[in-house]
């Protein structure tokens, strides 16, 4: 079966969409993943630097 030239650019039209959708989803996950991964890193920065604190102070 042969595609018209319109339903050829339709489905151009469509595989685009469709990859622009993907590029997006995977821009947003790993932007995600890095932003979870900093937050952790400062958690433990801070929790460090309380651990240090509390065994600065003797008892």
């Amino acid at each position: 079966m042969r595609l018209t030239p319109e339903e050829l650019s339709a489905r151009k039209r469509r595989n685009r969409a469709l990859a622009g959708g993907l590029v997006v989803f995977i821009v947003l996950v790993f932007t995600t993943t890095v932003l979870k991964m900093k937050g952790n890193m400062d958690d433990r920065q801070a929790a460090a630097a309380a651990a240090g604190q509390l065994a600065g102070q003797g008892g």
